[in-house]
Parts: C-alpha cells; sequence; structure tokens
C-alpha cells in the first residue's frame, strides 16, 4: 500500500449520510468513468468481495432465459461457472487446461453448437496468471451480438481495460489489487448498453438490487452501510491515478513484470509460456519445493508471495507486480529465491 492510503486507514471513520460524503461518491464515480472508459455508462460501489460483485452481475445482467459462454482457465473462472449454477442461469464452459492458450477457435467450437448471448471472461485468471486476449474475445462478442462482462479485478492497472474501444459492457473490480486499497469495496461498472438490461431484470436480492444503487448513486449514495474508510481511500487514489496516466502506470507495471521475468529465468527458474498478465508472475519450480521456499521467504527474509493451491502447492507460487513496487524491490525478492533455492 502507499504512505498516503495508510495515512488516511490512520484517521477517523466520518459521519456518511452528509453531502460531504456524498461528494466524495460522486467524484469517485467521475473518476471511474474516465479511466475506465466508461463516459455513457454508470458505476456501482459494493461493500462486498470481489466474488459478491461477480455473483451481483450475473444477477442483475442475465436471466435463465440467457445462454452463456464462460471462459473457465482457473479457479476464477470456474468461480463464474459456480455463481451461474446456483442462480440457474445456462452457460458453456471453455475449459483451458493448464499451460494452455486461449484461441478463438475454443469459443467458435461452443458458438457452434448453440445460441448465446454472453461472454463473461476473467481477463487475467490470477489463479495461474493467464492473460487473455481482449481485443480477440471483443471481436467475438461484437461477431455473435454477445454481452461482455470483464473481471478485471488482477488486470485493472496493469492491463489495458478500455469498455469503449473494446465494447465492454461490464467490468468487475476490486479495492485490495492494484488500487492497493484495505480489502472491502468492488466495483461494478456498466456500459450504456448494460444499463438497459439492468432495467428490465428483477433482481431476487436486496443486497445487490443494481436499480436500487443506481437511483442512490445520483445522490452520492449507497442503499446501504457503505467501506467507508476504503471509499475515501478510493477517491485519494483516483485523483493520483488521473496525475500519473492510466497508460504510464501500465507502462510502469509491464516494466517491473518484464525484469523480474528476466531474472527468474537467470536464476535458473521458468514462468509459463502462455500471454502472461504484467499484474503477476507465475513461478514453476522443477524441484517441486515451491511451498519450501514460500515458507523461508517469510520466516527468514520477510517477504510475502501468493502460493498456489491444489496440485499448483509445491510446483509454482505467483509473485504480484501491482500497487507500490519497484524494480529494486523485484531484484531484492529474486535475490532472497536464488539464495533459498541453492540451500534446498
Amino acid at each position: 500500500m502507499y504512505p498516503e492510503t495508510l495515512k488516511i486507514g490512520g484517521k477517523q471513520v466520518p459521519y456518511f449520510r452528509n453531502d460531504e460524503f456524498s461528494n466524495i461518491i460522486l467524484s469517485i464515480n467521475k473518476g471511474l468513468k474516465k479511466l475506465l472508459f466508461n463516459k455513457n455508462g454508470e458505476i456501482i460501489l459494493l461493500t462486498s468481495s470481489g466474488t459478491g460483485a461477480m455473483e451481483a452481475t450475473i444477477m442483475n445482467c442475465f436471466t435463465k432465459e440467457d445462454n452463456l459462454i464462460i471462459i473457465n482457465g482457473g479457479s476464477f473462472g470456474h468461480r463464474f461457472t459456480q455463481i451461474c449454477d446456483v442462480h440457474g442461469i445456462p452457460y458453456e464452459s471453455v475449459n483451458i487446461i493448464f499451460g494452455e492458450t486461449l484461441t478463438r477457435e475454443m469459443i467458435e467450437d461452443k458458438l457452434n453448437n448453440g445460441k448465446f448471448t454472453g461472454l463473461l471472461v476473467n481477463l487475467d485468471e490470477t489463479s495461474n496468471g493467464q492473460l487473455y486476449d481482449i481485443k480477440m474475445l471483443s471481436d467475438v462478442c461484437k461477431k455473435n451480438n454477445l454481452v461482455f462482462v470483464v473481471d478485471a479485478i488482477s488486470a485493472f492497472l496493469a492491463d489495458e481495460v478500455n469498455m469503449d474501444k473494446y465494447s465492454i459492457d461490464a467490468v468487475i473490480l476490486s479495492s485490495q489489487k492494484a488500487l492497493s486499497l484495505a480489502p472491502g469495496l468492488s466495483i461494478v461498472a456498466l456500459s450504456e448498453k448494460m444499463l438497459k438490461r439492468v432495467e428490465v431484470i428483477d433482481s431476487e436480492s436486496i443486497y445487490f438490487d443494481f436499480k436500487d444503487y443506481l437511483k442512490n448513486a445520483e445522490r452520492g449514495q449507497t442503499p446501504f452501510t457503505p467501506a467507508v474508510r476504503v471509499i475515501i481511500e478510493l477517491e485519494d487514489m483516483i485523483k493520483r491515478l488521473e496525475k500519473k496516466g492510466i497508460y504510464n502506470i501500465i507502462k510502469h507495471t509491464n516494466d517491473i513484470a518484464s525484469y523480474f521475468r528476466k531474472r527468474v529465468n537467470e536464476i535458473g527458474l521458468e514462468y509459463p509460456s502462455y500471454p502472461l498478465s504484467n499484474a503477476v508472475t507465475p513461478i514453476i519450480f522443477p524441484k517441486n519445493n515451491a511451498d519450501l521456499v514460500y515458507k523461508r521467504l517469510i520466516e527468514d527474509y520477510g517477504f510475502v508471495v501468493n502460493p498456489s493451491g491444489g496440485n499448483f502447492a509445491k510446483s509454482m507460487f505467483r509473485v504480484s507486480h501491482v500497487g507500490n513496487q519497484s524494480i529494486e524491490d523485484c531484484e531484492e525478492l529474486i535475490l532472497a529465491i536464488s539464495e533459498i533455492i541453492k540451500k534446498l
């Protein structure tokens, strides 16, 4: 996290049902529209995890009359399928085995066998770092008249997420990734086209009813108690992001990721060959000792990285490149990993 954000986190939480707080939310909505290139759309702030925002988007934007394509290349793509199962929304899953690269043909194989209305994707499948081709996905959606929903929780500020350029109808974000804020706040950006869908769909939720959020947003409020401190952090962060420029931020993250990956190879380790997000690098440990390296990094060096679960617990962990990081930070981590693997 950035020092400015930590300073805000140490202050008293103010009362929020007043004009002062309404002006903060109105400022946030205006800033997010600019950062996401969503001029004619709207912003919804949810006090929930990213999964809550994923479920809320499906509940408010689709019905049992829809039929969706879900890109399922890891645990977060699988989560979209779980949500659709719970809510009885039909879908076909494009399953990607670890090591494969998503192709247009994989999607078209599904499209040729039915009539579909939407496509859901985690642009950066955080569980393994694969970055899907947003232009290809956008082209497929345009050609087949599909509503395009992008979970950009990990990709935002690391890779290009331009709603206007790629005709994205909904973007899902969360506070704790590249925004580098405290967890607990999620964001759903809706296009003008998606707003028309929301208008005619009856949400089966009180807490996640988008129409209620949109009505309250007009006056700079939320229907229920929001994550007040995180919202104040967000307003400050948006102002700083606007000064830096979003493409400058993406370039900075790319520079860090590129440097780190070069150094990973130089110390004898590998990362997957499929396209990777700038947000994260999965490191593959050929001796299946990733879990031991992970533990030693914490205990001996004070570094915390992202462990992998399940079948990848011993063979891989992931290193984030978003937020308040530098190439110097990467070099310190690489030297620590190098020292540990030499001793194991």
